[in-house]
């Protein structure tokens, strides 16, 4: 059976808010999908492909990668570079594409940290796995101590002048920093574009760290990734831990991190969320869409009927003073 031609609803850009990032001229669209844990080879390709065109057709057109997202190291890339041969390519030019590099990626002193030659090599293995001439941005995905930020910086800089991505980021530095890197990539004119950090209810690192406030100062985006906490955030956990969750697998998000007190907060804040009418997850992505020093907010999904989910937050993002005040109470004694 011959699959149709993919077409996208001509209603995708009325589904979707979109704001500014900084003092730039991109406008970013409220949530964006990240590639990170669902899109590599343990998925099969059809639910990849079925998860990105309901994204889009919904006006995501934002989609969040880095060189090893996966599980297996390319894979995402791979796999995004089949949706671009397969169905994505017309629309290329209505889409922002990111790449990263700055963790381990492959053997040797050449493929981890900050140096030039690994941002380099490491951008150019990621175009040919997205099948793409260039991305939009391209981040530095961490802040590397051994390498002068110079070198790091000028990598970006020489990037976007070969065109091979059209704006740098910078992603989880420390505040001085990530103060540094932002000036030295305006004082060679090209400003950061987006500063990417975790931000979300319960961890809140990057707003007491000042990260947050260093972008609304310099200009910069700030796009939030892990929105939910790795599934915390959610009603997934309210109940105990399922024993086909992340937490029962014992993977990036471990059974300590559920205590008691923890379970409470998780409850007395999904009792919060349903007096608006959404659930835990919709109030979460709504509190970030919310503060007005976030440009956007990236979603991992598993599913087409999580992303549909995740998109209703997009219809309540008004909180009383009352409500915030609630909400930083129940979860301050967990902040990160």
């Amino acid at each position: 059976m011959i699959e149709p031609v993919y077409s996208p609803s001509a209603e995708r850009y009325e589904r979707m808010a979109y704001k500014r990032s900084g003092r730039s001229g991109i406008q970013i669209p409220a949530l964006a999908l990240g590639l990170w844990q669902n899109f590599g080879s343990h998925k099969p390709f059809q639910d990849i492909k079925a998860m990105a065109h309901y994204a889009f057709d919904n006006g995501i057109c934002h989609f969040d990668l880095a060189n090893n997202y996966g599980p297996e190291y390319g894979t995402a890339e791979e796999n995004f570079g089949r949706l671009m041969e397969q169905s994505f390519r017309p629309y290329r030019d209505e889409m922002l594409i990111s790449t990263k590099a700055g963790w381990d990626m492959w053997p040797g002193p050449y493929g981890n940290w900050g140096s030039r030659k690994y941002l380099m090599a490491s951008l150019d293995q990621s175009l040919r796995r997205m099948k793409l001439d260039y991305v939009d941005i391209f981040y530095s995905h961490r802040h590397d101590p051994e390498t002068p930020i110079e070198e790091t910086m000028q990598a970006l800089v020489d990037i976007v002048r070969q065109g091979k991505a059209l704006y740098v980021g910078l992603s989880r530095y420390p505040l001085e920093k990530a103060r540094k890197a932002m000036k030295y990539l305006a004082d060679h004119d090209v400003p950061c574009l987006l500063y990417q950090d975790r931000f979300n209810i319960i961890d809140r690192a990057p707003d007491r760290g000042g990260q947050v406030d260093l972008c609304a100062e310099t200009g910069s985006g700030f796009i939030s990734f892990s929105p939910l906490q790795q599934g915390l955030l959610t009603g997934r956990y309210l109940d105990g831990i399922p024993a086909d969750s992340r937490m029962a697998r014992a993977g990036s998000l471990r059974k300590e991190v559920l205590t008691p007190e923890l379970l409470e907060a998780l409850r007395s804040l999904n009792a919060v969320a349903a007096e608006r009418g959404q659930s835990l997850a919709q109030m979460a992505l709504s509190w970030l869409m919310a503060d007005k020093r976030v440009t956007s907010v990236i979603i991992g999904a598993s599913s087409v009927a999580q992303i549909e989910d995740d998109l209703k937050a997009l219809g309540n993002v008004e909180f009383s003073e009352e409500e915030l005040r609630e909400i930083d109470r129940l979860s301050k004694p967990h902040w990160l």
